[in-house]
């Protein structure tokens, strides 16, 4: 069995001079490496004691979507601004470049839910911050913050400061 690291394909310089792209798609691409990803959330999860599994759009749902069905949990999705049929609530977080808008269903989460995010990548943690302002919103209790990888040099640990938080996979740089 492979490393699960040798799973992400690294492309150098991408977008800009001196950015290692780490691309999530390289896993999702290798049976094995898929499954080793969602078996390494299930691993991190054996333990917690959660109602639902949450997922941002769209690489959210990838490896949330698996892991609700493997552990019998239901999946709620967050998504971009105008993409949900029903009444939401929205949470809206800045960009390198701008601001983007989540949302999530009002009747998603239940007051008092023990909810664990699942989600492909963490680097400043902004996105993070709006998704988990939108369950504390709805009154649900974030339990558990799971990652498939983590660009530990853009500090989105420090941003997620007090919250329980995990990676399946840690690069040091950006």
């Amino acid at each position: 069995m492979a490393d699960f690291k040798d799973y992400v394909v690294s492309i150098p310089d991408f977008p800009q001079p001196g950015i290692i792209f780490r691309d999530v798609t390289s896993i999702l691409q290798s049976a094995e490496g898929l499954k080793m990803s969602v078996d390494g959330i299930i691993e991190k999860l054996k333990d917690v004691d959660f109602d639902v599994v949450v997922g941002p759009e769209s690489r959210g749902f990838i490896f949330g979507v698996p892991v609700a069905y493997a552990m019998n949990k239901p999946f709620i999705p967050i998504r971009k601004k105008g993409k949900l049929p029903r009444e939401t609530i929205e949470e809206s977080y800045d960009l390198e470049y701008g601001r983007a808008t989540v949302e999530i269903h009002k009747d998603a989460i239940l007051p008092g839910q023990k909810v664990v995010i699942v989600d492909d990548l963490i680097a400043t943690g902004g996105t993070s911050l709006a998704n988990i302002k939108l369950v504390e919103r709805l009154g649900g209790k974030i339990v558990k913050l799971v990652y498939v990888m983590e660009l530990a040099g853009l500090e989105g640990r420090k941003a997620l400061e007090g919250y329980d938080m995990e990676s399946l996979i840690c690069y040091e740089g950006k």
